[in-house]
């Protein structure tokens, strides 16, 4: 059985881009989460906003927010 591919740099990208991938669906839950917990509501467009956003570095902001937001307006502020 030829595994070749699974050593190859195309395999290793795939896996890259599915770790990012987990990583920024995780943060993602986690500024929901922290917002559910405070009893905050969040509309569509906020929740849409915040599970389709890619960037690592602007979900990581938004997650060191959502613990003392008041509202998903904090969470978004540019501070």
């Amino acid at each position: 059985m030829d595994l070749s591919f699974y050593k190859s740099s195309l395999s290793e990208e795939i896996r890259d881009e599915g770790r990012a991938e987990g990583r920024t669906e995780g943060l993602a839950r986690g500024i929901l989460l922290f917002l559910a917990r405070a009893g905050i509501d969040v509309s569509d467009e906020a929740r849409e906003r915040i599970t389709s956003c890619t960037d690592l570095d602007t979900l990581s902001r938004w997650l060191l927010r959502a613990p003392t937001a008041t509202s998903v307006e904090d969470v978004f502020a540019e501070k």
